[in-house]
């Protein structure tokens, strides 16, 4: 008698763990690298009040997110840019409507070793340098050392937003290192004495020296004002206006108590 109940509870209890897992919903957020500090926070905070949804972030750049969306691959698109032209029509041939949420503000800050005596770069030398053009720190006030340049890759939304204000639409030049996130650019920093670089207000730490930019510094009050001159709205995407699930996750990370205070630990400028 003890076995055959033992039996019916553990067949009782897989039937209930089975059905669980398929009533479980699933969210998928795929994207920039920038947002992604905040995709992730929120996506533990929403789980959290929503146990019944299982919900995977991961990067791969702002191009790789939006792809994704237009692809439907991923239900939202995390994206340190605005959507391009083209890739609107593309989305627009194959039936699909990519509508954008602003979640954040942000600045994005050239940053160099702890050691390096340079605090602030003009909009004109950050240019120079990236061109290639500038290729000595004494050239602006440094040491006489070569200037290793790091930026993102060209799927990057940092990079693309880097390239519209900082270059002026010029590329950067072809001995400059690529890094795919912002991470692997602090880290490059951090462990080179003649880098430079440029990350997210998010991945700002003791190991980089952030670099004033035509001497205003990036500052949440100089990103809102729009003062600093490097900063951007950070975005999520949707395939469509958004339902459901996906309609949730959104209002909440735009809600000034919840996904809003999370944007603000995350290290970012909250919308309010």
């Amino acid at each position: 008698m003890k076995i055959n109940l033992l039996k019916a509870v553990t067949v009782f209890f897989c039937v209930f763990c089975l059905s669980s897992a398929v009533l479980a919903e699933n969210l998928e957020i795929k994207g920039s690298t920038t947002v992604l500090p905040i995709a992730q926070k929120a996506a533990e905070a929403f789980m959290k009040v929503h146990p019944d949804v299982n919900i995977s972030v991961s990067g791969g750049g702002s191009g790789n997110g939006i792809k994704a969306i237009i692809d439907g691959t991923t239900d939202i698109a995390d994206s340190s840019r605005f959507i391009k032209t083209k890739e609107v029509a593309l989305a627009v041939e194959k039936g699909v409507y990519p509508v954008p949420f602003g979640v954040a503000y942000d600045c994005i800050v050239p940053v160099v070793h702890p050691s390096n005596p340079i605090s602030n770069l003009t909009s004109a030398q950050l240019k120079d340098i990236y061109m290639g053009k500038i290729k000595n720190w004494k050239e602006v006030g440094g040491e006489d050392k070569a200037i290793v340049v790091v930026s993102r890759d060209t799927s990057s939304g940092t990079y693309e937003v880097w390239e519209s204000l900082v270059m002026k639409n010029e590329r950067v030049f072809p001995g400059a290192l690529l890094q795919a996130s912002n991470g692997a650019v602090a880290q490059s920093i951090a462990k080179n004495k003649f880098a430079i670089g440029y990350v997210g207000l998010a991945y700002l730490n003791d190991d980089l020296r952030t670099l004033k930019v035509d001497g205003n510094e990036a500052t949440m009050e100089n990103a809102l004002t729009g003062v600093y001159p490097i900063s951007r709205v950070l975005y999520m995407f949707t395939k469509g206006w958004p339902e459901g699930t996906t309609l949730q996750f959104i209002n909440f990370v735009m809600h000034p108590e919840k996904g809003q205070k999370i944007v603000a630990e995350a290290g970012y400028v909250p919308l309010y």
